[in-house]
């Protein structure tokens, strides 16, 4: 193990995001009381430019009103893009009013360093000025040629950041890729076009402890559509994946969930391994199969999710 180390910088459970726009209140409280365990109140792509404002408003009195830890949620608020005018309104807004509530800011399109700079002081002066003692994540969404280009230094990025997200439709635009389907595979692919660009973006994550989340799939018509595009994160290293319809929940927290058999494999493996040790060996042998310390670090990933969720 090389002695540069970078630890996870915060942890969540954030197996399901909830995407709900922030111009629909009664979508809102639905979210709060649902089995998600994530929810983003959004103020960028799902709002119409005639209801930005009144969709902010929302969302701050959504903050306020709800008691969204009580609910076992982490509450986000995806705030407009840095190269549009409602920008700074919106963190502006909702940091002064409602900036002990909110857990984090997702940063849409975050192309460069700079991006998150910017946002990150305005954050920290408004905690300052306000005398807030809660301190605001912030997430990234990498969904440029441009971010996924920078992605291994926006990763690096310190401070607040705390997590990537993979956001698979303007990715696709911005490639200019031959597609219109959102987070699906592509008939004319052969096999999963976004494989390199998740890998991608999880290396990063994983290198500089952050959390690496899957974005997207639209076609809510389509649950083992979502459920094999979710298996394909998981596998890559994503802990977790939006839901844009409240009925792909259940399908993100069932994908990203260890099963019970998994669990129980990773407690063996874990005593097995500690039996060894008091014997002096730094290896033993499970089921027919030899495991040793780097068994005991995967099993431990198994083990650490199984008690955050147990927790939630």
């Amino acid at each position: 193990m090389s002695h540069t180390l970078h630890p996870m910088r915060k942890a969540r459970l954030q197996r399901s995001e909830l995407a709900v726009p922030a111009s629909n209140p009664a979508m809102i409280d639905k979210a709060a009381d649902g089995p998600a365990d994530y929810v983003f109140l959004d103020l960028e792509d799902a709002i119409a430019p005639s209801e930005k404002v009144q969709a902010r408003k929302n969302a701050i009195q959504a903050l306020n009103d709800i008691d969204w830890r009580a609910k076992g949620k982490t509450v986000s608020v995806r705030i407009n893009g840095l190269d549009t005018h409602y920008m700074y309104r919106d963190v502006v807004d909702v940091m002064e009013q409602a900036g002990d509530k909110v857990d984090t800011l997702l940063v849409p399109k975050v192309a460069v360093t700079g991006d998150l700079y910017m946002v990150e002081a305005m954050v920290n002066q408004i905690e300052q000025a306000k005398g807030f003692t809660t301190r605001v994540g912030l997430e990234a969404l990498i969904e440029t040629a441009l971010g996924m280009a920078n992605v291994e230094a926006i990763a690096q990025f310190g401070g607040r950041l705390e997590a990537l997200h993979f956001g698979v439709a303007d990715f696709a635009a911005s490639m200019r890729a031959r597609t219109t389907n959102i987070g699906g595979l592509n008939p004319h692919y052969p096999g999963d076009q976004w494989h390199a660009s998740i890998s991608r973006m999880v290396v990063a994550c994983r290198a500089y402890g952050l959390r690496a989340i899957d974005g997207p799939f639209g076609d809510f018509s389509d649950p083992e559509g979502y459920k094999d595009g979710a298996r394909r994160a998981a596998a890559l290293g994503c802990e977790g994946k939006w839901a844009i319809h409240p009925s792909q929940i259940a399908l993100a927290n069932e994908v990203f969930s260890p099963p019970e058999a998994e669990v129980t494999r990773a407690r063996r493996i874990i005593e097995e391994l500690r039996k060894a040790e008091a014997q002096g060996k730094g290896a033993a042998q499970l089921d027919g199969r030899m495991i040793d310390a780097a068994s005991e670090r995967m099993a431990m990933n198994v083990l650490v999710l199984a008690d955050a969720i147990a927790a939630k």
